[in-house]
């Protein structure tokens, strides 16, 4: 074992290692239109992980190592009153990342990766704050559905339990996806135009924006297309953990 995955490490597998970062997957606990599972975002963040973390191994001959996927994200007015859909405030999610940061921090890893696998997510700030506590501690932050362009692999356009997320997810984990149980994942965007044109932002109501809890179709969803999506992200992925890992993230003035 190369020591890439805490679910399944044992400490005889890593007490003589030497992990150069670590990634951690952040999801939510939200429905995902009627044919995916609550934790959709938390698995598709911890899979998307563990193949970058596997690629960056093969690559350089670095190891870093996946820690359990963060449950708790941010959810919209509307998402609240859906059974079992968990709200985590800002307050409750940068002490999540404080505690994991300081144990790192600790244990002699300096250079954490957060894969975000929700949209309502945000970690800036709590990034910039945690710089001025633990300055030599680097955080990253992405979202892997954002690192390659949707177009070229999909048919639909969505953002919530549509074609991307139903895809991804029946490359990884097909046992979890029950498409005939699916709904159209129709929505309503704003009315105001200047909200749809991203003039400002405000959450939407979700709803008064779904039904299925979906945005975007997911019938034409299919595995191999979740797999040439998630090669492509894990790619991209992988390289930046070598690049960071193996040189300075400045050239000097």
């Amino acid at each position: 074992m190369n020591g890439m995955d805490i679910l399944s490490a044992v400490y005889n597998d890593t007490k003589d290692q030497t992990y150069r970062y670590a990634v951690l997957p952040w999801g939510a606990t939200e429905p995902h239109n009627y044919h995916l599972p609550y934790l959709t975002d938390c698995y598709l963040s911890y899979y998307v992980s563990l193949d970058a973390v596997e690629k960056a191994y093969k690559r350089a001959d670095i190891k870093g190592m996946v820690l359990p996927p963060v449950p708790f994200g941010s959810q919209n007015p509307g998402q609240f009153d859906l059974p079992f859909c968990i709200h985590a405030r800002y307050e409750t999610q940068k002490a999540i990342l404080t505690d994991i940061v300081s144990a790192l921090n600790s244990q002699g890893i300096n250079k954490l990766f957060i894969v975000n696998g929700h949209g309502g997510n945000s970690f800036k700030n709590m990034i910039r704050d945690l710089a001025l506590d633990y300055p030599d501690f680097l955080i990253f932050s992405t979202e892997w559905f954002k690192i390659i362009p949707p177009g070229d692999f999909f048919e639909e356009v969505d953002d919530h339990a549509g074609e991307l997320e139903t895809s991804v997810m029946m490359h990884y984990r097909p046992d979890l996806v029950n498409l005939s149980l699916a709904g159209d994942g129709k929505y309503m965007p704003f009315n105001i135009k200047s909200l749809r044109d991203g003039v400002a932002w405000t959450p939407r109501d979700w709803s008064k924006v779904s039904v299925d809890t979906g945005i975007g179709d997911p019938r034409k969803s299919t595995a191999i297309k979740g797999e040439k999506y998630a090669e492509a992200v894990t790619d991209k992925l992988s390289e930046l953990f070598v690049e960071v890992v193996s040189d300075n993230l400045y050239s000097g003035l």
